[in-house]
C-alpha cells in the first residue's frame, strides 16, 4: 500500500541533498567548534558556513543568526531573554491568542515572574488586527510577539504593520516564523521586525536544530548558561550535523521557493475546492488565497470526530492531523479553532493536511 504523508506542519522528511551535506560531521569531521586543533577548525568553519546561509536566507548579516535547539529554544531565548533584559523598562508584553504554545506557555511562566501579557484575540479567519495592538500598547510595553504564519489554520500575519506599530510603541517585535520560513517572503532588511524563530525540521531540515535573528543592538538575558558559546546566549557545544543541515536546507529551500511555493498553491487550493465541494457539511478553516501558507488546508466537518478520522486515513496510508502535532494527544480542543469562535464540537472535528515541498499529487 503506497503511503502519503500530509502533516508536514507537524515535520518533514530531511531532503537527501541536506542529509548527504550533514553525513560527514558526524563520521569525518567530528570535531567541537571551539577546539583550536584543525578537527575544530574544520567543524567551526562549517557552522560559519551555516550561518552565512542563514543570514543570507533572511536578508541579514551572518553576526546576526544564533543557533539553538529548534523553535521553541529560540522562541523562548527571544521572549525570556527580552522581557527580563528589559524588566527596568517595563514589563507588559503583547501576543495573541493563537500562538504555538512555545510562546503561550512562555509568557503564562513570565506572568508568574510578575510581567504582564495581554492575549489579542483574532478574527474569524484568524487575522490579529493593528488596530488591536495600538489600543493594546501601552508606556510599560517592551515586547510584542506574533507569529508570522499559524501552524494550525494557516493564516498569514501582516507581521510589518504589526511591527511598525510595535517600533512607534518603542516595544520590539518578535515574530514566530516556523511555518512561514521558505513559504513567506522574510527578508529582515525591509522588515522592521527585530527577532525571528526558525526551525529546521519544518524545511525538510533535521530535527533538534533552529535558529534566532537577532537585530544588531538588541539585548537579551541568556536562558541558558555555560561555555558562553554563541556570543553568551546559547551556551552548549553546538550541533554541527544539525546546524549544517539548518543552512543546507535554507539554502535549497530559498533557491526553489518561488517554483515549490506555486505548485503547492496549486494542489492546495485543488484539495480545498475538492473537498468542499464532494463532502457535505464541511468548512474551510482559515482564510482563502494569498493570506493562507501555500501548503496548508484546514477543514472541520459536522459529526464527524477528528481522532477517529486520522485513524481511518491512516489504515488506509494517508497521514494528516487534527491539528498542531503537540496537542494531538489531548483532549482539549485546539486553542486556535476555539479563538475563532468554534464550539467545542467543531473544533474536535477538524483536519489539517500540510503538503511537502516536492509534492507532486
Amino acid at each position: 500500500m503506497e503511503r502519503i504523508y500530509y502533516d508536514n506542519s507537524a515535520t518533514t522528511k530531511v531532503d537527501p541533498r541536506v542529509l548527504e551535506e550533514m553525513l560527514p560531521y558526524f563520521t569525518e569531521n567530528y570535531g567541537n567548534a571551539s577546539s583550536l586543533h584543525s578537527f575544530g577548525r574544520d567543524a567551526y568553519d562549517a557552522m560559519e558556513l551555516a550561518r552565512e546561509r542563514t543570514g543570507k536566507a533572511l536578508g541579514t548579516a551572518a553576526r546576526d543568526v544564533i543557533f539553538t535547539s529548534g523553535g521553541t529554544e529560540s522562541d523562548n531565548l527571544a521572549v525570556q531573554g527580552a522581557a527580563f533584559a528589559l524588566a527596568n523598562k517595563g514589563k507588559h508584553i503583547i501576543t495573541s491568542m493563537v500562538e504555538h504554545h512555545a510562546i503561550l506557555h512562555t509568557c503564562q511562566f513570565l506572568e508568574t515572574q510578575g510581567f504582564k501579557v495581554t492575549y489579542l484575540p483574532v478574527d474569524a479567519e484568524g487575522f490579529v488586527s493593528v488596530e488591536a495592538l495600538k489600543n493594546a500598547m501601552t508606556k510599560e510595553t517592551t515586547l510584542v510577539s506574533i507569529m508570522a504564519a499559524n501552524n494550525e489554520i494557516g493564516t498569514i500575519e501582516p507581521i510589518n504593520e504589526l511591527a511598525g506599530v510595535a517600533k512607534d510603541g518603542g516595544a520590539l517585535f518578535h515574530t514566530d516564523a516556523v511555518q512561514a520560513m521558505t513559504k513567506v517572503p522574510l527578508d529582515m532588511s525591509k522588515l522592521k521586525v527585530d527577532m525571528l524563530s526558525l526551525s529546521a525540521h519544518k524545511i525538510h531540515g533535521p530535527k533538534g536544530v533552529g535558529a534566532l535573528y537577532l537585530r544588531k543592538g538588541v539585548k537579551l538575558r541568556p536562558i541558558v548558561y555555560g561555555g558562553g558559546h554563541e556570543r553568551g546566549l546559547r551556551s552548549s557545544t553546538e550541533n554541527i550535523p544539525g546546524i549544517v543541515g539548518l543552512g543546507k536546507a535554507l539554502e535549497l529551500g530559498m533557491s526553489e521557493m518561488e517554483e515549490s511555493v506555486a505548485k503547492m498553491t496549486k494542489i492546495r487550493d485543488r484539495l480545498i475546492d475538492g473537498t468542499l465541494s464532494s463532502v457535505p457539511r464541511s468548512d474551510l478553516n482559515g482564510p482563502r488565497g494569498d493570506k493562507r501558507l501555500c501548503n496548508n488546508a484546514h477543514f472541520r466537518f459536522d459529526y464527524i470526530e477528528g481522532e477517529g478520522m486520522i485513524l481511518h486515513l491512516d489504515m488506509r496510508g494517508f497521514a494528516g492531523s487534527t491539528g498542531s502535532a503537540c496537542s494531538t494527544k489531548s483532549l482539549e480542543p485546539s486553542h486556535v479553532l476555539r479563538s475563532l469562535g468554534l464550539r467545542h464540537e467543531q473544533c474536535h472535528c477538524s483536519l489539517r493536511l500540510a503538503l511537502p515541498r516536492a509534492t507532486s499529487a
